[in-house]
C-alpha cells in the first residue's frame, strides 16, 4: 500500500467523533490499515489513528521495538485496536512530555492515567482485553484521543508547558509521537 499524509492540528476533521467499525476482515480495512503501518513507520511514529489520515474510524495502531527516538521506552506489543473501550484502574496520574505527528515540531506535558485497562477488537474481529502500564498506557491514550477529537494540547493543564521542541529541548534531537 502506500503512505499517506497525515493531517496537522487546525484541521476540523481532527476534531470529530469517529464512527464505529463493523467490516472486520474486509478489503477496505486490511488496505486501511497497511496504509496506516505504512504511514507510521515512515515518520518514525510509535502510534496512528485513522482520523489522522482522514479516515473517521475507531481504529488505531502502534508499537514499540527500539524505536530510536524513545530510546528509554519500553516495548510495546503491535497493536491494531479497533472500537476500543478505556478504563482506568485507578485515580493515579503522571506527567510527561507527548508529541503528535498532527502536531509537527511541538511538545506538550500531557497528564495521563499511569495504568488502565483497554478492550477492543483486532482486525479480524477478536477480543482484545489488556491491562497495562507506563508508557504503554500513555501511548493507547494519547491515540484514542485522536478517535475522540481531541489532540493532546487540549490535555495541558499548564500551558507555560506547550511549546517548540527545539526551543524546549535545544541539545537533544526530540521528534513527533
Amino acid at each position: 500500500m502506500a503512505s499517506r499524509p497525515v493531517l496537522r492540528m487546525g484541521d476540523p476533521r481532527l476534531l470529530q467523533r469517529a464512527e464505529p467499525i463493523t467490516n472486520f476482515g474486509s478489503r477496505e480495512l486490511n488496505a486501511l490499515l497497511s496504509d496506516m503501518r505504512d504511514t507510521m513507520h515512515e515518520l518514525d511514529g510509535v502510534g496512528l489513528a485513522a482520523p489522522q489520515i482522514g479516515v473517521s474510524l475507531r481504529v488505531v495502531i502502534f508499537e514499540v521495538n527500539a524505536n530510536p527516538r524513545y530510546p528509554d521506552a519500553q516495548s510495546v506489543p503491535q497493536t491494531v485496536l479497533i472500537n476500543p473501550v478505556l478504563t482506568p484502574i485507578s485515580d493515579a496520574m503522571d506527567e510527561d512530555w507527548e508529541g503528535c505527528l498532527s502536531v509537527p515540531g511541538m511538545r506538550g506535558l500531557v497528564p495521563r492515567y499511569t495504568k488502565l485497562r483497554y478492550q477492543g477488537r483486532d482486525e479480524k474481529g477478536g477480543l482484545i482485553d489488556r491491562t497495562v502500564s507506563g508508557f504503554h498506557a500513555r501511548v493507547v491514550q494519547h491515540e484514542c484521543d485522536h478517535l475522540e477529537g481531541i489532540l493532546y494540547p487540549m490535555r495541558i493543564r499548564d500551558m507555560s508547558n506547550f511549546g517548540f521542541s527545539d526551543v524546549l529541548f535545544p541539545n537533544q534531537n526530540v521528534q513527533d509521537e
